[in-house]
């Protein structure tokens, strides 16, 4: 195993585990189990940030082809959608977890459909998920493998990130949508006119 791979191999695990964790939020029903699972997902995310971090500022801060140094070189593709998860999910993670604890007092509160809805919001799950799938090519490059050397590879491995990056979207925001109308109240029919002619007098 190459130095660097054994560097990118921890930091892949924690954003798959991350991603997984994230898509599954949605699908649970009850409030003290939504709280746990935001408290995974908070660890998960901040051990990958500081990772992803500390592998880039290491890789600036040395010279040459040290083992580092190409570990950096892998994660730069992923700097992007980490820096969205550090500005963006962090705190809508925080957020979610602060409102599954207010439902949390007993085992089996249900999560409302709008905590749910929030747990389902593409700007949690989405980068993620990306990042993840960002730091796959630098593993698979790591492990001998490089898809981008041949161009014949490079344009369908490309063409294939984009379009799973775009699939990961859409399901994303259907099932945000799909859980947000649950959320909302229903709408009341409006009271049906009463008939002035009807409410008169009656005429003999």
């Amino acid at each position: 195993m190459d130095n660097h791979l054994a560097v990118l191999l921890p930091v892949a695990a924690v954003w798959l585990a991350a991603g997984v964790v994230a898509d599954g939020l949605p699908r649970l029903d009850r409030a003290r189990a939504l709280r746990r699972r935001t408290g995974w997902l908070s660890g998960l995310t901040l051990a990958g940030l500081v990772l992803t971090a500390a592998v880039l500022v290491l890789g600036l801060q040395s010279a040459g082809t040290t083992p580092i140094d190409r570990a950096a070189g892998g994660l730069t593709l992923a700097a992007a959608p980490a820096l969205v998860v550090a500005v963006c999910t962090v705190r809508r993670v925080r957020r979610l977890r602060a409102g599954a604890g207010a439902f949390s007092a007993a085992p089996d509160t249900p999560a409302p459909h709008g905590l749910r809805a929030a747990a389902a919001h593409p700007l949690i799950g989405l980068p993620l998920q990306v990042t993840a799938l960002a730091v796959v090519p630098a593993v698979v490059s790591a492990a001998g493998v490089d898809l981008l050397a041949t161009p014949a590879v490079a344009g369908p491995a490309i063409t294939v990130g984009v379009l799973g990056v775009l699939a990961i979207g859409v399901r994303h925001a259907l099932r945000h949508n799909r859980l947000a109308e649950r959320a909302q109240p229903p709408a009341t029919m409006p009271a049906a006119p009463v008939s002035a002619r009807a409410a008169g007098p009656l005429h003999v």
